[in-house]
């Protein structure tokens, strides 16, 4: 969804994720239809670039090539490579000076109509009429980006046209304005005897944005330590300032920011570049003459001394100990951005000082006991035109303030006396180069995220990209100056007076205090107004809801068609191999480009009862407290140095074909450099076989660390947590998703934080071991090129007969076990091995699905909300592939259809346009429960009314048959998705799903029909039909405290 979003640039470890570190399959080529190095360069149709340079970027098997327009000044960067998912950008610097939230409200406003596609939120409805791979907006600090991707050539050139008529040429419509920005309008729009209220998209997100204590600390952070231009205001809004931009202004920074002169164009893939030029040029800059764009962003003027800033937040509901909720952090300020190197050194420091348990501040801060987590935005930030760094303690008493600052000054001293481990520079450089090796189906969208903020400021970005290059010279200047590091944290951290020490202290009334403000801001507002302007208000505000209702022609949008989809997907040759103890292993052959990925399930089956809630704390914790002859700091080096990451995740599967039968079990996952498969497997044969559960205080840091993390993501995952909670007693997995991943889980680990003896549960770990840590109920998963598949058959047959089998059978806790076999069977022309993985599912014919309402009252000023329904589907035949079984429903693809269906063309309208919620809608999971949620909405019971007015809507049949072609473009477009070669074959392995299913899935999609829809509404989501739950986070409500069907938590 269009939004704010915070986009970094960091290259090293900790902030990996934005690291541009896919690999093609071949190497040395250049995309169809680019220039080789020296070829002459394709110009912006009659207007010719003014200069280009073109740079071969070997290990990231891509071509640069960098244009500029001479009419207006544009920038252009087209990335060639041998990817299907090709992207586009835009980018233009916004630089806000107030906290109006203006750059922030013109990225939705925009989005909202243009003057060749003048129906209202061409953007959203480009969703459904589009195979997109990603569409969305950012607003940053100091940029605006407007990105997509998709697969199809004419997709590409439609949502190009879509995009940039509506970034040149928006309609700018005030009721845009108002309903996307902010307004004043009855409480209930149709009564105007109802008070006046603050209505708005953004003005809803930026409250929800600002419950979250870390937003509040990372913004203030940035305000602070960048206070003279436009980083010491809230690009965003700040809910109490949204109120004062008008939409003159909003019109005035569109014509000063968003202008050609401005602009940075960013073409990714292997679609040609002359198409593109060729439509940038005749859509748009054409249209245009060169303007001095007023946008630069001066250097903050440094200080003489350090500074010190206190602020204020909201309590924490799910602190361990609630005397102990203060933050606080020393930040830096360090280089500009555009010194690519010397930036990439400081990224790379940031790296030793702060990731891991070997990092000095990690023993010195985490391991102190004074604190539970690292203080929000730690480490390196490149987001601004000088970077900073920052670190802290989050969790600590407010007297421990200074503590902290001395620890972090003795940590700073001890760093330049001792420096690094030579082991520790190359377990980092090491995971540089599995990054660059590793590919995934979303390149495009990382580059141009990584690029954003150098280019911004003028910087180069090709540049950027040369990161083989850094690396040489990094490690050259370590050759030639062996404290080189160490000089740098003298220069940037001892002798730079340019440090800010924030810290932030919950206040009981926060929240209470932010509202009254609004109140005061809101009463001042009313009391300005004549009568005659009351009277407009409620005129327009009927004129905007009347808008909002009244039927789009988007005859005007271009689309594709459902026959430009493929009707049939390829299928991955798969081999599936027993070893001697008759445990499956799965390879799949894909082009990894050097890399390994290696997959484990291990069932749950046996495991007791009172053992299930601490799970997910196990899983968290085993790669993390040493095995064998390792202690955990050892172990992490060694994981680092070997392996590009160890994970366990505990894996609740629903069957695909019975609600109540489901897959339990734990999921490990690694992945290496091929040369280091033997090490990696040895790592995983320690951890099954002699994993350590000796350090009691390591254990309790990382107990708190968890219980942090945990209540921190409250208010970005709150509309999750909800649904999890609505579907837990919908089904008998239900219950064990809420039990490891929803609000039990988060109220669990902060019971635990809390004890003052952690022993009792300490000891449950080795007793989880006993049970999952075994070759007893195990699979496992290869892929890999194809020349290195008999050498990872050797090691991973090597591990599974190293590690231990239970002596005596156990048996399942739940009897009622049912084998399901997923069998990989000849396909087409290709024979694949026809060996069976079986998987061990669970069955409760006992349980009985019931309604239930809950409301978690939190300190937030708007709610998430989730409505889960139990669809029964029924099964009307059965499939047969030669031996293979397969079982599908009829009333899955039209469910599946439908919650796209409602989504676009009633839940969006309802719920975000007009009730002012950041975003909700529906879908169906793939357990075949039904979703309906909101997130960062000002209403609760309303927004539960209006999923009911949904179905009724949905029974009613009040869609066309382009309405239905639409919301089967955008499921085949989820559907269609593209898949890493990491990634292939694992819906087979993890779910139990062939590709012989996803035929018929996609087969059955394509039939769906009107009469289907209407029938699987009345049918399932009908109320009365169905079972169903609910659930609220949010703040206080006395309509829900009146009624006794809600429990309360």
């Amino acid at each position: 969804m269009k939004g704010l979003g915070a986009i970094r640039s960091h290259v090293a470890s900790g902030k990996v994720a934005d690291v541009p570190r896919t690999a093609c399959r071949q190497q040395g080529r250049t995309a169809k239809g680019q220039s080789q190095e020296g070829d002459k360069i394709p110009t912006l149709t009659d207007r010719s670039s003014s200069w280009r340079q073109v740079t071969a970027v070997p290990e990231l098997f891509l071509t640069a090539v960098k244009l500029s327009h001479d009419g207006t000044g544009a920038r252009y960067l087209h990335v060639a490579r041998e990817d299907s998912n090709n992207l586009f950008s835009i980018q233009f610097r916004t630089t806000p000076m107030d906290s109006t939230g203006v750059p922030h409200i013109l990225e939705h406003t925009v989005l909202c109509g243009s003057q060749k596609y003048p129906c209202r939120d061409p953007f959203f409805k480009m969703l459904n009429r589009s195979l997109s791979t990603f569409m969305n907006a950012f607003t940053a600090s100091d940029y605006t980006l407007y990105p997509f991707s998709t697969q199809n050539p004419k997709d590409f050139q439609n949502l190009l046209s879509v995009y940039l008529d509506a970034a040149f040429f928006p309609c700018l419509r005030q009721l845009d304005f108002w309903q996307e920005g902010w307004r004043l309008e009855h409480e209930n729009p149709a009564d105007p005897q109802t008070p006046l209220v603050f209505k708005g998209v953004v003005f809803n997100e930026m409250k929800g944005a600002f419950t979250d204590n870390e937003r509040i600390f990372a913004q203030h952070m940035q305000n602070k330590i960048l206070p003279d231009h436009t980083y010491g205001v809230i690009s965003g809004g700040d809910p109490l300032c949204i109120p004062d931009l008008t939409w003159e202004q909003l019109k005035q920074f569109h014509a000063t920011h968003y202008h050609p002169s401005n602009s940075r164009f960013f073409t990714y893939g292997n679609f040609p570049l002359e198409q593109h030029l060729k439509q940038i040029h005749e859509e748009a800059l054409v249209k245009f003459e060169r303007i001095e764009s007023n946008t630069d962003i001066p250097k903050q003027k440094l200080w003489a001394k350090p500074r010190e800033h206190r602020v204020t937040c909201g309590l924490d509901s799910f602190a361990a100990d609630p005397s102990k909720q203060t933050t606080v952090s020393v930040s830096y300020l360090l280089t500009d951005i555009t010194d690519t190197f010397e930036t990439f050194t400081l990224s790379l420091l940031s790296s030793l000082l702060v990731d891991g348990p070997n990092s000095p501040f990690y023993k010195a801060l985490i391991e102190s006991g004074v604190g539970t987590d690292f203080s929000p935005d730690v480490g390196f930030n490149g987001s601004t035109r000088e970077a900073y760094f920052s670190v802290g303690l989050q969790g600590i008493a407010e007297r421990d303030i200074d503590t902290v600052k001395q620890i972090i000054d003795r940590t700073v001293d001890e760093v330049i006396e001792k420096g690094f481990e030579e082991d520790r520079i190359e377990a980092l450089l090491h995971k540089i180069e599995i990054q660059l090796k590793h590919q995934s189906t979303s390149f495009g969208l990382a580059l141009t995220s990584y690029i954003a903020s150098c280019w911004n400021q003028d910087g180069d970005p090709v540049e950027l990209l040369k990161i083989a290059d850094k690396v040489s010279r990094f490690r050259q200047c370590l050759k030639e100056n062996p404290r080189f590091l160490q000089e740098k944290v003298k220069t940037y951290f001892k002798d730079n007076p340019h440090r800010l020490t924030l810290s932030m202290s919950p206040e009981e009334d926060y929240h209470d205090k932010q509202a009254k403000m609004e109140a005061e801001k809101l009463e001042k507002k009313v009391n300005a107004l004549s009568e005659e302007e009351k009277t407009q208000i409620f005129e327009k505000g009927l004129e905007l809801i009347a808008l909002q209702s009244k039927p789009q022609d988007t005859s005007c949008l271009p689309a594709l068609k459902v026959s430009d989809i493929e009707p049939k997907i390829p299928f991955t040759v798969l081999e599936t191999a027993l070893t001697a103890d008759e445990i499956p292993i799965q390879y799949c052959a894909q082009p990894t480009n050097g890399v390994v990925y290696f997959r484990a399930v291990s069932s749950l089956n046996t495991l007791p009862e009172e053992l299930k809630p601490y799970v997910p704390l196990f899983c968290n914790v085993i790669t993390k407290m040493g095995c064998g002859a390792l202690d955990y700091r050892e172990q992490a080096q060694k994981i680092e140095l070997r392996t590009g990451g160890m994970s366990v995740s505990p894996h609740i599967i629903p069957d695909d074909s019975h609600l109540d039968v489901y897959e339990q079990g734990v999921l490990f996952s690694s992945l290496c450099l091929d040369r280091n498969l033997p090490d990696m497997m040895h790592l995983w044969s320690e951890i099954f076989n002699n994993p350590r559960f000796d350090e009691e205080e390591h254990f309790r840091v990382l107990v708190k660390k968890t219980a942090q993390e945990l209540s921190n993501g409250i208010p970005d995952c709150g509309h999750l947590y909800a649904s999890i909670r609505a579907s837990k007693n919908l089904t008998p997995s239900g219950e064990l998703q809420e039990m490891f991943s929803g609000m039990d889980q988060v109220k669990l680990m902060k019971r635990i934080a809390e004890m003052s003896d952690i022993k009792p549960i300490l000891r449950k770990l080795p007793r989880i071991k006993k049970y999952l840590l075994n070759s007893d109920n195990i699979r496992c998963s290869v892929n890999a090129a194809p020349q290195q598949i008999p050498e990872a058959s050797k090691e991973i047959e090597k591990f599974l007969k190293g590690i231990a089998k239970s002596k005596k059978e156990r048996k399942p806790v739940r009897p009622h076990v049912i084998e399901k076999s997923s069998e990989v069977k000849p396909v087409g022309s290709e024979m694949v091995t026809g060996l069976q993985i079986t998987r061990k599912l669970v069955n409760d014919p006992t349980f009985k699905p019931c309604q239930m309402k809950t409301h978690f009252v939190l300190p937030f000023p708007v709610n998430y909300i989730g409505e889960c329904i139990r669809t029964v589907v029924e099964t009307i035949t059965v499939f047969q592939f030669t031996s293979h079984l397969c079982c599908f429903y009829f009333f899955r693809s039209s469910l599946r259809v439908l919650a796209r269906l409602m989504t676009a063309k009633f839940l969006h309208t309802e719920i975000r346009e007009k009730g002012g919620a950041y975003g909700g809608g529906a879908k169906l999971s793939h357990s075949g429960i039904f979703t309906f949620y909101s997130y960062r909405d000002p209403n609760s019971l309303a927004t539960l009314k209006t999923f009911e007015k949904a179905v009724e809507w949905a029974k009613s049949g009040e869609f066309t048959q382009q309405d239905i072609d639409e919301a089967k473009l955008a499921v085949f477009a989820a559907v269609d998705a593209p898949i890493a070669p990491s990634d292939k074959g694992m819906g087979h392995f993890l779910y139990g799903i062939s590709d012989e299913m996803k035929q018929l899935h996609r087969e059955q999609l394509f039939a769906v029909n009107s009469a289907n829809l209407v029938d699987v509404s009345n049918k399932y989501l009908a109320v009365g039909k169905s079972t169903r739950g609910q659930a609220v986070l949010g703040p206080e409500n006395a309509d829900i405290t009146k009624d006794p069907s809600w429990v309360k938590r």
